[in-house]
């Protein structure tokens, strides 16, 4: 079953060739059996994903209606709640926190049938891009164990790439949905800002967090789309559209469709890169795309533009960890103030206290200005210059990382692994759909992936596009020796 599509296995499940139940003890059964290796998991589900899956066993043998997901297992980064469950974000100051509520996304799976069966490792708080800062154990990539699998949702990337789940979700800040399914050879979808609900994620950058899906086939993620894309009351940015269809429609071919690269900006790619790129641009020559030269030289400022604003958002967002409301509480406190200094010292981890420090410094009185209002008049010219790209092309192609997954341990420098995001931020501050597709291997046997961007709320178009160079890449379809083999 593990070679199976979202699609496929719900197909078999319809059919009454298998059932949910047998489903469900299937992908467990994998987990136990791989992640003592791959650490993608921070809890597992079973007792309630076993629950749901008899209850939908019942539910379908008495013909009653059942969801698009029906006796799918899903994974979810643990940013997200699910009511009486523990969400962590990676962290000790809330490794004790049981969500009270569960968030839209939650709600919205399970009322399709998804069988939610576990929570991922994650960078603390979403602040990373290797998994390597979450404060209970770095996730390793199933393509080489020595490698990261990319950050921050790389729990959920790499538990789709061992085949532990057919379908996870993540939450892509500045590339964390794309960038680890680049490094894991899947395919990983950020959607317009706003299309789905923010409700019960934890926030870390408010204006540019946003939640999406990992999988191995383009279908799936259509699927997972037409699952979760839906107007939430609760949430005041989720934008207020109807539902739409991914699935329908599929074109054989890219005709019609222009592609812009922006040649210029991408003119110290490592040779690797380069190459790799190329051969996508010539895919999507051969499938009837125009490739069309375009100006977004703007986005060299990207990196730090977002590194101001995104903190400035973050050291906000994480005022309210005080030890006092929920989460951790200092023992060693004595007084009120030594409840908030110290609550947040022993349970903030050293990635997470940098970003803080970086934002509230940006927001401070003589510096505001300076750097926070100045970023965001560089967001500005970075959404005119992607509107003014747009008014000549339909798509945007662009790598999705700067190189392919790197050592365990071997990027030390702050600015290094933040440049790991070059490719990706851009699409996080102007709103835009973005999604990485496996372009092939490295000549270390390592995935590599290339990025399509839309206009904002072209989610539909971009999905469909890509799952014409997905039919035209059948030999990117590789599994991980590690876990191709059944248990």
């Amino acid at each position: 079953m593990y070679k199976l599509s979202a699609l496929e296995l719900k197909k078999l499940f319809l059919s009454k060739k298998v059932s949910a139940e047998e489903i469900t003890r299937y992908y467990l059964n994998r987990i136990a059996s791989l992640d003592n290796d791959v650490k993608a998991f921070i809890e597992v589900l079973e007792v309630r994903a076993l629950k749901k899956a008899k209850l939908l066993d019942q539910r379908f043998h008495q013909n009653k209606p059942i969801g698009k997901m029906a006796g799918i297992p899903v994974a979810l980064k643990d940013n997200m709640n699910i009511e009486d469950v523990v969400t962590t974000c990676g962290s000790n100051i809330l490794k004790n926190y049981k969500a009270p509520f569960s968030a839209t996304i939650v709600k919205n799976l399970e009322e399709e049938d998804a069988i939610i069966i576990g929570k991922t490792n994650l960078d603390e708080f979403a602040m990373g891009s290797s998994t390597e800062h979450s404060a209970f154990f770095p996730t390793k990539n199933p393509w080489d164990l020595k490698s990261v699998p990319g950050g921050s949702s790389g729990g959920s990337a790499a538990a789709v790439c061992a085949r532990m789940t057919p379908i996870s979700f993540g939450s892509d800040t500045g590339g964390s949905i794309r960038q680890p399914a680049a490094f894991c050879g899947i395919y990983g979808f950020k959607p317009t800002y706003g299309r789905v609900s923010r409700y019960g994620l934890v926030a870390y950058a408010s204006s540019m967090d946003q939640i999406g899906p990992f999988a191995n086939s383009c279908l799936d993620i259509a699927l997972a789309m037409e699952s979760i894309a839906k107007h939430c009351k609760k949430d005041s940015t989720s934008l207020n559209l109807p539902a739409e269809s991914y699935l329908e429609n599929l074109p054989k071919d890219l005709k019609k469709i222009k592609i812009g690269v922006p040649f210029k900006f991408l003119e110290n790619l490592t040779s690797k890169m380069q190459k790799n790129f190329s051969s996508s641009l010539e895919l999507f020559k051969r499938l009837g795309a125009e490739i069309i030269d375009i100006d977004l030289d703007i986005l060299k400022y990207s990196i730090p533009a977002y590194y101001i604003l995104a903190t400035a958002e973050a050291s906000t967002n994480l005022s309210r960890f005080d030890g006092i409301r929920y989460g951790l509480r200092s023992k060693n406190a004595t007084n009120i103030e030594e409840v908030y200094s110290l609550s947040r010292d022993e349970g903030f981890g050293f990635e997470v206290k940098r970003r803080i420090l970086l934002g509230t410094y940006v927001l401070s009185a003589g510096y505001q200005d300076a750097y926070y209002k100045k970023a965001q008049k560089v967001r500005t010219l970075i959404i005119d210059a992607f509107e003014k790209a747009f008014s000549t092309c339909d798509l945007v192609a662009i790598p999705t990382s700067p190189d392919s997954c790197f050592e365990l341990g071997s990027i030390a420098d702050p600015i290094q692994m933040y440049l790991q995001d070059f490719f990706t931020i851009p699409a996080n501050l102007a709103g835009l759909p973005g999604i990485s597709l496996p372009s092939g291997f490295d000549e270390n046997n390592k995935p590599l992936g290339t990025q399509l961007l839309a206009p904002q709320l072209q989610d539909v178009k971009l999905v469909r596009c890509a799952s014409v160079f997905e039919s035209n890449t059948k030999e990117f379809r590789r599994i991980p020796p590690l876990a191709d083999k059944e248990f």
